[in-house]
């Protein structure tokens, strides 16, 4: 049986789950299996398959917590230890180009054999390729190509609608892609939330629907002409059916990427007047272009032009990949005094303290 589009209520439980990432758990290519094990309504995560972090929990190989979602060599190794099949196999990686060479096409092979269903979250369809489909078939298992483009008939295009709305809207951008806008944008939704303040996410890649979040699309699957219009879309539904206090924009990309420029369409399509930015500061060049010598902007330079577009920053978040503790600390010291902005690590600093500002911008 082969399913590319999954039909269900996007908040609707799908099953048990391991999460696939072929030994790059510990790497930021599997920031989709990162974002599952941080947390996800869609799947309960029974284990990680990754031969090189096996034997470890995947929480304390993460960011030091125990999560209890232990990390197995193999599918079988799972299946023998815990005693279960789970219902699906989630790939967990986000791999240059979205395509899977031939020891991780083997490994899927492999764990649909155990009679178990693949989410796939890639460029790559699985289920248009013969070997895939056939195995399929023959193991009775679903291949789920959930980044496949929504049918023409049902792509929205842009109206007008969404200055209609009038919830408050943050964009969560950032000055690269792969910083962690997809887990900030999350964390705040969340501290907001326990904060009484009736807050929705607007996811915009796949790990949010994997996530269960139940608003959104998938900006890289969508034709550009509709990307705008899907945004407003899904920023009227949640309006329509939720009422929130406040929508959490997800950011893509950066605006000045050279691999994929993106960023602007929150602002001027979305119609978000706040934006909180994520920053690497020790990180100089764009990812995977390294080569190229293509630089990052200074977080200063990246808040004037997000500011050119119409929308006003009111807070930083850091990413401290390549430094210290110690130095991020004296950076957001130094930020904080060169912008007059709150300025924090979501993973090691209390969110809590964005609150004045949030609540200041909801009000505003």
């Amino acid at each position: 049986m082969n399913q590319t589009q999954t039909e269900n209520n996007p908040r609707t439980y799908m099953g048990t789950a391991v999460v696939l990432t072929k030994g790059l758990f510990h790497l930021s290519d599997a920031k989709t299996a990162h974002g599952l094990v941080r947390g996800t309504e869609r799947f309960k995560i029974m284990g990680v398959i990754d031969e090189v972090n096996a034997g470890k929990d995947a929480g304390v190989v993460l960011d030091g917590i125990q999560r209890d979602i232990p990390i197995f060599p193999s599918i079988q190794a799972f299946t023998g230890v815990t005693g279960t099949i789970p219902d699906y196999a989630v790939i967990g990686v986000a791999l240059c180009g979205g395509r899977l060479d031939d020891a991780w096409q083997d490994l899927i092979l492999d764990v649909m054999s155990q009679g178990i269903s693949i989410v796939n979250g890639l460029h790559m369809p699985l289920s248009d390729i013969p070997t895939f489909k056939e195995a399929a078939e023959k193991y009775n298992v679903d291949i789920i190509d959930f980044r496949r483009s929504k049918p023409f008939d049902q792509l929205q295009y842009w109206t007008g609608k969404v200055f209609d709305i009038t919830t408050p809207k943050i964009a969560v951008l950032g000055t690269d892609c792969a910083l962690g806008k997809r887990t900030t944008s999350r964390m705040l939704m969340q501290m907001c939330q326990a904060n009484g303040i009736k807050t929705e996410m607007i996811f915009t890649g796949q790990t949010g629907w994997l996530q269960g979040s139940p608003y959104g699309f998938i900006l890289d699957a969508t034709p550009n002409d509709f990307v705008c219009g899907e945004i407003e879309a899904a920023i009227v539904e949640c309006a329509k059916k939720s009422n929130p206090d406040l929508m959490i924009l997800e950011g893509q990309s950066a605006l000045r990427n050279p691999l994929g420029p993106c960023g602007s369409e929150f602002i001027v399509s979305a119609n978000a007047k706040g934006v909180i930015l994520q920053h690497a500061p020790f990180r100089k060049l764009f990812d995977m272009v390294e080569a190229f010598g293509c630089c990052l902007p200074s977080a200063e330079d990246e808040i004037k032009l997000i500011e050119m577009y119409g929308a006003k920053v009111i807070a930083v978040t850091l990413n401290g990949e390549g430094g210290s503790r110690e130095d991020l600390i004296r950076y957001a010291q130094h930020l904080k005094t060169t912008t007059q902005l709150p300025v924090l690590d979501p993973l090691n600093d209390d969110l809590s303290t964005l609150l004045p500002t949030i609540r200041a911008f909801i009000d505003n």
